[in-house]
């Protein structure tokens, strides 16, 4: 048991540098990749996989999930819909939100925490709380339209990616759990820690 525990604590401390070195090298967000895309639902379908920072929060998101209440975890696909939604709404609205790198760099770092330590929160405060980290998120989306796309595809294709992170998050979390949670927490450590790399940019 001893050793068994003393390498998964190995392997976190391992994963986590590496994903600060990840972070740090990766570009959240392109401004430019709507416009490389000759199709809008597509642009928005693989926007949230070429950002570090919103891959990882989907995927803490629905890590974190797995062990929470029933409810919450049904509603977790629309609280991820309807927080895009939202979120590209304000900004197509031309709606600002101060500090939304920031704030989304901060939501990878606490939801790594969240996972990490293997917290269960109430239902309405944890869909409270996912519901703001993903409006930043969608608000980020949401601004990088591409002048002339299709807001209502471009939305379609976003939310389709997020939605499908998040539950492989919580497919994934689901099978960790029955193995051991040590590595939960070793994946959360890792997690936080390149949202600390993304904070200080």
């Amino acid at each position: 048991m001893m050793s068994s525990t003393f390498t998964a604590r190995r392997l976190a401390w391992l994963a986590a540098p590496v994903a600060m070195l990840a972070a740090s090298a990766a570009v959240a967000h392109p401004g430019a990749l709507p416009h490389t895309h000759g199709g809008s639902f597509l642009a928005g379908l693989m926007h949230p996989l070429s950002g570090l920072d919103h891959l990882l929060a989907m995927l803490a998101v629905g890590l974190w999930s797995c062990r929470q209440a029933s409810a919450l975890r049904r509603a977790m696909p629309l609280l991820i819909a309807l927080g895009m939604v939202a979120g590209a709404g304000l900004a197509w609205g031309g709606v600002p939100l101060l500090g939304v790198e920031f704030g989304i760099a901060s939501s990878v770092l606490l939801a790594g925490v969240l996972v990490a330590s293997l917290v269960k929160l109430p239902s309405a405060l944890g869909g409270t709380l996912v519901f703001a980290f993903i409006l930043l998120h969608g608000h980020a989306h949401g601004s990088e339209l591409a002048p002339g796309a299709s807001a209502a595809l471009y939305a379609l294709g976003f939310v389709i990616a997020s939605v499908g992170i998040t539950l492989l998050g919580r497919l994934t979390g689901s099978w960790l759990m029955q193995r051991d949670n040590r590595w939960m927490r070793g994946i959360g450590a890792a997690i936080a820690a390149a949202g600390g790399a993304l904070m200080l940019g």
